[in-house]
């Protein structure tokens, strides 16, 4: 994941500044955890941020000044997933900045509320359909969410075992496999249609932060999409493959979130072939953001690469009408080479063109 405005923020953190360096890591983990999705911060937020950290703007003119830019966008195309990413980093920074915080279903729920309102129409409203997603680190396969109708009954049961279980006097490594493992059964759950690892990402923060812990080193922020695929692998089991339910990983990212250790976090390893699907990667590459609902990102961003390669100057449509594949896919696709800084957009959205900065062989 690109660290651009972690460098940046970097200063506020160490110039001794402790109102500063709090709010500096609530934006710096809500921006970050847009990579979760695939979806990166416009550079209008990132200054508008630091000059809400300088004292130069509240956060309400900072809502009024994203707001206002992308209403000044509006009809044209390419700057959804930027939209999405900012308005909800704002949302992120505000609940992480607030110290209100109560453990119940009812606040996990309502926290999808406050960080996708004005994104989702369905914000804070629980799914009832049951729902799959390929995830790549499987090889295409999904983990089985829970059933749309359980959903309330299985997270009820969740936060009723963790609210009885008690973490005073726990060795390390106890504590982060019992935390691992709650965080994963919740996120199992995927109560939401969309938002679900952003949700829960939030919550465990905020619940950290009311049992005691200081949570603000860059796990989050630098390694959401690691995140996000230690929670799959956390909660996928396949007997004939050989595979079966591992919270190693998850434990991994909280143990360098939690105790300052430096274990690797490389999504490539997450993989359940690593071994054989290891040659088809990137040698330079540590945190390749793998996950897509579609179609294995070699493939499909190869497509796209090849193509844009011959012609920078293709638009959605005709990307689309070359790739037999829906508009939709093509955006996600574009918004994911651009995340990796494999491709940017150079002009005006209707005029300008991409262009290729790297292309990763399939």
């Amino acid at each position: 994941m690109e660290k651009q405005y972690q460098l940046d923020f970097e200063q506020y953190i160490t110039q001794g500044e402790p109102e500063k360096g709090r709010n500096c890591i609530a934006w710096q983990t809500a921006i970050g955890l847009q990579a979760v999705d695939g979806l990166k911060a416009s550079d209008v937020l990132v200054d508008a941020a630091k000059r809400n950290i300088e004292g130069e703007l509240s956060i309400d003119e900072v809502r009024t000044l994203i707001n206002s830019y992308y209403d000044s966008k509006q009809g044209r195309t390419g700057n959804e997933s930027s939209e999405e990413a900012d308005k909800v980093s704002i949302n992120i920074r505000n609940i992480l900045a607030a110290k209100a915080f109560t453990f119940s279903v009812m606040e996990f729920i309502g926290l999808h509320g406050q960080i996708f309102n004005g994104i989702f129409k369905h914000a804070g409203t629980i799914r009832t359909r049951n729902i799959t997603k390929r995830e790549w680190v499987l090889d295409g396969d999904t983990v089985y969410y829970a059933n749309a109708e359980m959903i309330l009954k299985t997270l009820e049961y969740d936060f009723s075992m963790e609210r009885a279980f008690n973490y005073v006097g726990l060795e390390p490594s106890t504590l982060v496999k019992h935390f691992s493992r709650f965080i994963s059964n919740i996120w199992q759950v995927h109560p939401f249609m969309e938002g679900n690892t952003r949700t829960t990402a939030v919550f465990a923060i905020k619940y950290l932060s009311s049992i005691g812990f200081e949570v603000s080193n860059d796990a989050f922020f630098e390694n959401s999409w690691y995140f996000r695929n230690a929670l799959v692998r956390a909660n996928y089991s396949n007997v004939k493959k050989g595979v079966s339910l591992n919270t190693e990983y998850l434990e991994k990212f909280f143990e360098n979130l939690l105790y300052g250790k430096n274990n690797p976090l490389k999504n490539r390893y997450l993989h359940i072939n690593a071994e054989s699907h290891l040659k088809n990667l990137p040698v330079n590459d540590e945190n390749l953001p793998v996950n897509d609902e579609n179609l294995p990102v070699n493939k499909t961003c190869g497509l796209i690469l090849s193509l844009l390669k011959e012609n920078p100057g293709l638009t959605y449509e005709n990307i689309a009408l070359k790739i037999g594949k829906t508009r939709e896919t093509v955006r996600v696709n574009l918004r994911k080479l651009e995340s990796l800084n494999l491709i940017k957009r150079v002009g005006p959205d209707k005029t300008g063109h991409w262009e290729v900065l790297a292309v990763q062989e399939s």
